[in-house]
Order: C-alpha cells, then structure tokens, then sequence
C-alpha cells in the first residue's frame, strides 16, 4: 500500500494527541450508531465511535429510524463537528445470535459486513458495543429476496435545500443554521411515499457527499419532514489518505456501483438535481447499468438556486447528458411534477393520503 498523503498523517497525529489529552482527563469511549441496512445474506452496519466526558461520555447517542435522538442534535450545525473521534477501538456488533468484531479507524467510523446473520426482512436491530460503555441499538433495514425496486436520493438541493457548493452558503447551513430551520423540497416527501406505497418492502437509500458528522441532525430532518427513513452513506470529515479532501463525485459514484452488487436484482429510481454531477452521474451509472436502473428523476433547480449553486453563478439552464435508450428520465421542479410524471409512466399508483406516515419501525 502507498504511503498516505501528507495532510492524513497530519490529521492522524493531532488525532491521537487530542486522545490521549482527553483520556488522560478521565474522557470515555461513546457509540453512535447510523441506520443500516442488508439482505437476507448479509447486513451492514454503520457506528463511530468518539469520546465523551465521564467514561461513556453520557447516555448512548441512538441515531436510528425511530429519531430516538438526544437533544443536543438540535442545536446548530458546528457543535456535530467538534467530536473526538476514538481510532482503533474494539467494537462488539450482536447480530440476532451471531457476535462479530470490528475496530473503528482512524476516523473512529465502523463499517462493518457480517453474512449468515437470520434477521427477517423489514426493520429490525442489532447492538453495538464499545469496551466502557453501554449496548447501543441500531437499526437495520433487511430487504426480502422478492423486492426487485428500490430508491436512491440525493440530499442537498433534492430532499433539503441548501445550495451546497457555494463555499459561503454550505457553511452557514452546515456550522450555523439548526437542522430543524432547514426547509425541505416542495412534493418531494409524499412523493417517495407514494414510490414506497407502489413497491411495499423496497429501500430507501440516501446518498450524499455530506459528512457524517451531520447524520443525526439529517436523519431528524428526515423524520419530521416526512420522508421515508433509510440508511444515509454519507462520507468521513477532513483529509484522505490520497488527499486534502475526498472527491464526492467518486463517493456517490462507488455508492450507486456498491448499490448494485449488494442487491442484483433491484432496479433503482434514481433520483437527484441538477444544481451538481447528478445528472452525468446518473446517465454513466444507466448507460453501463441499464438493468439495474428503473428511471432517472432530476429535480430542476430555480434560476434563483442554480445562481446559489455555482460559484461564478449562471442563470441558463445546465447542459443534460445524453439521455439513454433504455432508461427513461425525467425533468421537474418538484416532487408533485416528478409524482404525476411516474404516475403517468405507471411506475407508481395513486397519490398517497397526506396523513400517512414515513416507513420505520413500529415502535
């Protein structure tokens, strides 16, 4: 293996000293778990874990489909970024009657795959344990051997709006804004519901070029907004070990690519904005993978947004990929446009009942 960059060594030192500091004044191991999700032959689990003060570092932090979350995931963005990731710890993962072992990395992120695991299909959980602290449950989501649809979303300028590439605008949303001060996308919740309404059992996968540090709040937003609850592959905060930052094009790019390995059978609605790559990203991934694309949905973003969007700002429309033979694809300014285009298409079914609730465990 090469050596890693320079900036990862960097960040990798200052790590380690800020544990040591921090344990020495008596901090503790804290586990936070992320939804996760598999099918009858495996299941992923996603958890990291960091420090706290006073040996668990409080009561465990649940960051699950149920929005069981403390309340200081409410408060403004910049306080998720200020947690010590712990690299190197044991992790304890209890799957129904199996236990696997894992340790977290350098970010203190555990991303860990067990097989022969006999949890039924629909919502159910796991624990995951750290030497110093309590069990924490997590929940995964197991899709059935017959579910053959699944969605996969964006996040910025699809579900929530936020303009993330501007420099300036991403930070206020991201260090400043609270989470619930975020305003969703006009249609797009009871747009996914109905998608869910016409394919019972099939997931919901969000992926997004975001950091981790920002799931608890994303998950929260998701929860009161609306939408249908589903594992968040988000990406690691700071340096790589290849560089300053990670490229979130390559990060959405293997995510779909991981999408259709994990689950060969499923043709995914795609869906996104045309405020970044989504567009091309999605028209590669159909063009190469034509069974494992049921269509393609790109919310238009308003001239207003797409100024917001773009650095140098621009207020033509953008240039659309060359649309595949195979697989259809639709343009739309919201979720009601996108929801009466797929109807028509008959990909889903009647408007769903503005009472009905997100998929998530009943509990």
């Amino acid at each position: 293996m090469s050596r890693p960059h320079a900036a990862a060594l960097i960040e990798d030192a200052v790590n380690a000293r800020i544990e040591r500091l921090l344990r020495g004044r008596g901090w503790g191991n804290r586990v936070l778990t992320h939804i996760g999700y598999g099918s009858t032959s495996f299941v992923r689990v996603f958890a990291r874990v960091v420090l706290g003060r006073g040996g668990s570092g409080g009561p465990p932090s649940r960051q699950d489909a149920t929005g069981a979350l403390a309340p200081a995931h409410y408060e403004r963005g910049w306080r998720v970024f200020l947690a010590a990731p712990a690299s190197g710890v044991p992790v304890t993962v209890t799957i129904g009657e199996r236990t696997v072992h894992a340790r977290s990395d350098r970010g203190g992120h555990v991303d860990l795959v067990a097989h022969d695991h006999g949890l039924a299909p629909g919502w159910q959980q796991v624990v995951v344990h750290a030497p110093g602290t309590d069990p924490v449950p997590a929940d995964v989501f197991i899709v059935g051997d017959d579910v053959d649809f699944g969605l996969i979303s964006d996040i910025d300028d699809t579900v929530i709006t936020t303009m993330l590439p501007r420099p300036l605008i991403a930070a206020w949303n991201t260090f400043v804004l609270r989470a619930k001060n975020r305003h969703a996308v006009h249609g797009m919740a009871p747009f996914y519901r109905a998608v869910l309404s016409a394919h019972p059992g099939a997931p919901t996968v969000y992926v997004s070029t975001g950091a981790w540090n920002t799931a608890p709040p994303l998950t929260r937003f998701l929860l009161e907004a609306g939408y249908p609850l589903g594992p968040l592959l988000l990406t690691d905060w700071g340096p790589t070990n290849t560089g300053w930052f990670r490229s979130g094009r390559e990060h959405k790019r293997d995510s779909l690519e991981r999408m259709a390995r994990d689950f060969p059978n499923i043709r995914w609605l795609l869906v996104g904005d045309d405020g970044q790559h989504d567009p091309q990203l999605y028209a590669d991934f159909a063009e190469a993978r034509p069974d494992h694309v049921a269509a393609v949905c790109i919310r238009q973003l308003t001239a207003t947004e797409q100024v917001l969007s773009h650095p140098m700002g621009r207020l033509e429309a953008p240039a659309r990929p060359s649309a595949t033979h195979s697989v259809p694809t639709y343009w739309a300014p919201d979720g009601h446009a996108m929801r009466r285009a797929l109807e028509e298409a008959g990909l889903i079914g009647k408007p769903v009942a503005a009472d009905e609730q997100p998929s998530r465990p009943g509990r």
